[in-house]
């Protein structure tokens, strides 16, 4: 399993609706892509969540745009007169994250677009694991694109990894805020689809997508973890939500029956 590399061709413009700023930007292949920068907020780990999130949501037969590493040569920024966008270009040289701009797509709307249940609870199942808290009716990250839907944005996603504590604990929740997903009220097949999906999504699947992370967005700077020991604590993180997914499976039920 590998992503394809390419590089930054053009800066095209700012993506303002998302809070880290990322960019439509085009690449030497051609393509238009939605860049995600590891100079923003969160840093590599908004796209680690993106990278793993995105990846195995497309292992799990779910519409992803294709995700690439893609690469910013040092020359961006230096002629930009926004200082802000500036600022992050010159802090983002090198690798970032970007993913396929699936041109002419439309914001998905619950109230026009009807979702059928078994999508639904794929979906909702996806973003429980992930502990995905970022995908409500305010603010839906999916898109309608062919008349098919697509999931976008999972840099949300794995929050445990923001304080870096606890992990093998956070990794066995319920994970509550899954009464909140814009997708909750459809999802009624969601013990059909936990069945399903860990057949799926082995341990072994999970290393193979953690592996794609790119070494050097590991550098936190760890006195006691190497690269790899970060690594081993995503798939192990991962590998236990999956062990105890009937924990995240019977909270979503309970959530959906005070709803509908």
């Amino acid at each position: 399993m590998e992503l394809r590399n390419v590089h930054v061709t053009r800066y095209i413009t700012p993506l303002r609706e998302g809070g880290s700023l990322p960019a439509l930007a085009e690449a030497n292949d051609g393509f238009n892509y939605v860049v995600k920068f590891k100079g923003a907020g969160h840093g590599t780990k908004a796209l680690i969540s993106e990278l793993i999130g995105g990846e195995i949501a497309r292992l799990l037969g779910l519409n992803i745009p294709e995700i690439v590493f893609i690469y910013l040569d040092e020359a961006f920024g230096r002629t930009e007169a926004d200082e802000e966008i500036q600022d992050l270009l010159k802090a983002s040289r090198g690798l970032n994250l970007g993913l396929h701009f699936l041109s002419g797509a439309l914001t998905f709307d619950p109230v026009v677009t009807l979702v059928d249940p078994y999508l639904a609870s794929k979906i909702v199942w996806l973003d429980a694991f992930l502990t995905n808290i970022d995908r409500t009716v305010k603010n839906t990250n999916m898109l309608i694109w062919h008349k098919e839907l697509w999931l976008i944005d999972m840099g949300a996603s794995l929050y445990f990894h923001h304080s870096w504590i606890n992990w093998d604990k956070l990794s066995a929740t319920p994970f509550a805020e899954i009464k909140n997903h814009v997708l909750l009220p459809f999802a009624s097949h969601l013990n059909e689809i936990d069945n399903k999906f860990k057949e799926i999504l082995t341990w072994e699947k999970i290393g193979e997508i953690v592996n794609l992370i790119p070494d050097n967005w590991l550098d936190w700077k760890s006195p006691c973890e190497t690269v790899q020991d970060i690594k081993e604590i995503y798939i192990k993180f991962l590998g236990n939500r999956l062990n105890n997914s009937q924990l995240f499976i019977k909270e979503a039920n309970n959530a959906r029956k005070t709803i509908i």
